[in-house]
């Protein structure tokens, strides 16, 4: 039978976000409820090493780093649930998510976490390659790739960021492009054609990404979207940067979101426009996406949580003294 779980705060999502806001709102004594969503511990859980989380000497796995995280999470208090949420109701006064196998969950605060998946080629060799030479994070995977050879396939504003980004580790960048012009602003293209480490591609559709020896990546197959040719391309690492979207699809119509999807918050703030509701890392982050900064969304969600509770039970109280 399905069951009705209550908390003073619910919290859909379980990466860095999603266990910030639980350990701090678990030391709050808010009870937090965690719904780990289909990819329990988020992105990270699909990364390997990871070098730049404060903390840690030595290169960490990411798998590790979310298993601490919720082990922390748990130790404070936090319930850990196994769902996937289908449906949300944010009409209030509690705020309701409904999960696939139909148990709800009610908090009387909420914060969204449910992150955003890079977008992928979906050609033969992208994810068996993952972590072996391909990859969608210049900023996370970069640094391993020092003095190589790189390549960053995109013609917006992502792909030309990341470029830019890899020349800090690499003298021999290559933008690949499927079409004759890019679709970044203009000042970024500026700074693309005056930086020497980056050369473009032009017109050049990725069809495979092939292996060596080794089981790294040793190439990319290409096709030439005017002439139809073929033709590789050597490189050591390929970053795909066509994009991210956001997992807000639960949200449309009931939260205000940009055009692409993420939610929108006050600024500096994990505040959506219904109170009581809050979202933090890389579901309403389009710009900065790291672990980090996620977790620190999370905490500000957490301690925001906490004090629209207390400040709603405190309203309460003057009303019920006034009367």
């Amino acid at each position: 039978m399905a069951t009705n779980h209550k908390t003073r705060m619910l919290i859909i999502g379980s990466g860095p976000a999603g266990l910030s806001a639980a350990i701090y709102g678990a030391r709050a004594g808010m009870e937090p409820i965690v719904v780990q969503g289909l990819q329990p511990g988020g992105q990270l859980t699909i990364t390997t090493d990871v070098e730049n989380y404060p903390g840690f000497r030595e290169v960490i796995q990411g798998p590790w780093l979310m298993q601490e995280m919720q082990a922390q999470a748990e130790h404070v208090g936090t319930r850990m649930m196994w769902d996937t949420i289908t449906d949300v109701d944010l009409s209030g006064p509690t705020f309701v998510a409904t999960g696939d196998g139909g148990d709800t969950y009610e908090g009387d605060t909420l914060v969204i976490c449910t992150g955003a998946q890079a977008k992928w080629l979906g050609v033969p060799g992208e994810q068996a390659l993952s972590g072996k030479g391909v990859s969608a994070c210049a900023t996370c995977d970069g640094f391993f790739y020092r003095g190589k050879k790189v390549v960053v396939i995109g013609g917006g504003n992502t792909a030309v960021e990341e470029a830019l980004y890899l020349t800090n580790h690499s003298d021999n960048v290559t933008l690949i492009h499927r079409r004759d012009s890019l679709r970044c602003e203009k000042i970024l293209q500026d700074r693309l054609e005056a930086n020497p480490k980056v050369s473009v591609l032009w017109n050049k559709k990725v069809d495979e990404f092939l292996a060596g020896d080794n089981g790294e990546l040793r190439a990319l197959a290409l096709t030439d979207t005017v002439t139809g040719d073929a033709s590789e391309f050597e490189a050591d690492g390929a970053f795909v940067a066509i994009g991210h979207a956001p997992a807000t699809e639960l949200f449309k119509g009931k939260l205000a979101m940009d055009d692409t999807g993420y939610l929108l918050v006050t600024p500096g703030t994990p505040k959506t426009d219904v109170a009581g509701v809050f979202a933090a890392g890389d579901v309403c982050d389009h710009t900065y996406r790291q672990a980090i900064t996620a977790a620190g969304m999370g905490c500000q969600a957490a301690l925001d949580a906490e004090r629209y509770l207390a400040e709603k039970e405190f309203a309460g109280v003057t009303e019920t003294v006034q009367g």
